[in-house]
């Protein structure tokens, strides 16, 4: 792997709209080259037998029957309405 420079983390920060202090470019050009060391370590696991997923643990939707329960009925509904005209409830006009 190529040895990462100054002058890459300066193109980065720009990239990403970042001021780096003139004083920290060093800190953050061999941290950088930490974090991409270890990346290019990970490059040499095996995963060639391990399957793709998502997420670490495995999520199940629990599913249930639905079912209708009508414990009103519809006149008892409309009748708690406030105001009703007929078989609908009646509400103030809106323009």
């Amino acid at each position: 792997m190529t040895k990462i420079s100054s002058s890459d983390v300066r193109k980065v920060a720009q990239l990403a709209r970042l001021e780096l202090p003139e004083d920290q470019i060093e800190m953050y050009t061999s941290q950088l080259e930490e974090i991409l060391s270890y990346v290019d370590h990970l490059q040499e696991i095996d995963t060639q037998n391990v399957p793709p997923t998502t997420r670490a643990v495995e999520v199940v939707n629990e599913m249930r029957e639905d079912l209708v329960d009508v414990k009103c009925s519809r006149e008892e509904i409309l009748n708690q309405a406030p105001h009703r005209e007929g078989d609908f409830f009646r509400v103030p006009k809106i323009l």
